[in-house]
């Protein structure tokens, strides 16, 4: 009788828990549809501390912009603040202005384009151009501000996870360049993929020792491969999905595309890097035979300039012609035979789903291009951030969904194959698609972060969204202290000997009688 009242009086307090958990968890179901996953009455005020994300590179920026949107949506009373540690952080203009962002400290445009790891010259000119001195004066403001209370998010690799760390502030890190997949895709004969090999992972072991931090309290990878990988180094890492690919779709072609072969071109935003590259695209374009018209869809951004890009048509042979709709909505209209231009600043989003094959001397763009199903194939160059060592290892992260080229044209003949073969297509992009990941990860990292670094998510949640270890123990604890601290208002017994405050889950003995033996 004993052993059945000791159950009996400790399985309700269970429930209770695993009740309250159910009801406050954080929303990562289908709680999630709904206008704001957060509530208006939580214990965190408006007046805390702004969070501030670190970034560096171009791609970085674009990722963390994504997760910013989401947080302020989901929390438009937090102060947000954004420090773009290489280059100018163009891509948050439009939010600053908007007021809801601010960026702060010093930034530069630097030679390699934060691309410095990819060639000893570039890390010269890095340094050459002022880079220890910027780094320096950005871990003093970053130091500053930690002491102010701010929480830090780290984009990007090794440097903004450093920065965080020795800010001394809680923080949080989406590694965003490096997945396991660039060394078990491929050959593996390579000195780097036996160092990956024996490692287990991409990431390196002072990179670990970062993310094992206290203070670390989010670890945020771009795919489930790769989180593998960290967690068997003790490291919580999640793979909530990936940023880069929200806001992109696949749409109906226009209908005065549909008689055409439709090619997206990206050459980068770097200057001069992407004017080379778009040159030598379109050279290689204009060797591939076309038995129906080819539309080359080129897609950029606020680099190049238009009258750089037509300066190089016009060396090449195009003349000016009407773009075939407006609602097409592009910038220009070149014509040469059967090849017709279209070029399309900000164009990128909308014309993506058109295409039915890239050429590409991009990084971000590839990669977003490539997940939505549709393959690529990519001619590497001289400059220092599209390199042949760049591109193939992009191209073993996508599964060989994009294919570097040496040569002109032989990017010619692998993109006629492309054209040519639906099946093909078919394959690399759904190849393309799986390495790449849904969309959706923006806002479910902004939930994370929200909890992890802010509290706003009443308690946190395990990687499987049932409640966390932590959250249990956390339940019991303040059932105990109710316990000590509040009345039992349940002084009758129940049926069987217990008291009705077991059985509703109060966390207390009963005040006396018999409900206090089981």
């Amino acid at each position: 009788m004993s052993d059945v009242g000791e159950h009996s009086k400790a399985a309700p307090r269970f429930e209770l828990g695993i009740k309250d958990l159910q009801s406050s968890a954080l929303p990562l179901g289908h709680a999630a549809d709904r206008e704001s996953p957060f509530p208006s009455g939580d214990r965190i005020s408006r007046e805390e501390a702004a969070l501030l994300v670190l970034s560096n590179g171009h791609g970085e920026d674009l990722i963390a912009l994504r997760v910013l949107e989401e947080i302020h949506r989901f929390r438009p009373g937090l102060p947000l603040e954004v420090l773009p540690l290489v280059g100018g952080g163009s891509v948050f203009s439009n939010a600053i202005q908007a007021g809801w962002l601010q960026r702060v400290g010093p930034n530069a445009s630097l030679p390699s384009g934060g691309f410095s790891n990819q060639s000893l010259r570039g890390l010269l000119e890095d340094l050459a151009a002022g880079l220890p001195l910027l780094s320096w004066n950005q871990w003093r403001l970053v130091k500053r501000l930690a002491r102010q209370g701010r929480r830090m998010l780290a984009v990007g690799d090794l440097l903004p996870l450093a920065l965080a760390f020795s800010s001394g502030a809680p923080y949080g890190f989406i590694g965003t360049p490096k997945s396991d997949y660039t060394w078990r895709s491929g050959p593996g004969r390579s000195i780097s993929d036996r160092y990956h090999r024996v490692k287990g992972s991409e990431w390196d072991p002072w990179e670990w020792a970062l993310m094992r931090r206290d203070r670390c309290r989010l670890v945020a990878v771009r795919d489930r491969l790769t989180a593998r990988g960290l967690r068997q180094h003790g490291i919580d890492a999640l793979a909530p999905g990936n940023p880069m690919m929200d806001g992109l779709k696949r749409v109906a072609v226009p209908t005065a595309l549909c008689r055409c072969r439709r090619v997206l071109l990206l050459c980068g935003s770097r200057m001069p890097e992407a004017l080379e590259n778009f040159r030598r695209l379109l050279g290689s374009l204009s060797s591939m035979h076309t038995p129906v018209p080819l539309a080359v869809l080129v897609a950029v951004g606020s680099q190049p300039p238009l009258s750089a890009l037509e300066r190089v048509l016009l060396d090449q042979g195009y003349r000016r012609s009407l773009p075939p709709s407006e609602s097409l909505e592009a910038a220009a209209c070149w014509v040469s035979g059967r090849r017709m231009i279209l070029i399309g600043p900000g164009c990128f989003a909308r014309w993506a789903g058109w295409a039915e094959a890239g050429v590409a001397t991009a990084g971000t763009a590839t990669e977003q291009l490539v997940g939505l199903g549709i393959p690529a194939v990519s001619l590497p160059g001289p400059g220092p951030q599209f390199q042949w060592g760049f591109a193939v290892r992009q191209s073993r992260l996508l599964g060989g969904a994009v294919r570097p080229c040496r040569t002109p044209s032989e990017l010619a003949e692998r993109l006629a194959q492309l054209l040519d073969d639906a099946a093909l297509r078919t394959k690399l992009g759904g190849i393309g698609r799986h390495r790449m990941g849904p969309p959706g990860g923006s806002a479910r990292l902004a939930r994370l972060v929200l909890d992890r670094l802010h509290g706003y998510g009443r308690h946190p949640v395990s990687r499987d969204g049932r409640p966390s270890r932590s959250r249990i123990r956390e339940v019991v604890r303040q059932a105990r202290q109710r316990a000590r601290h509040q009345p039992c208002q349940c002084p009758t017994p129940g049926g069987h000997g217990i008291s009705p405050c077991w059985e509703q889950g109060c966390g207390r003995p009963p005040s006396g009688g018999s409900g206090d033996a089981g």
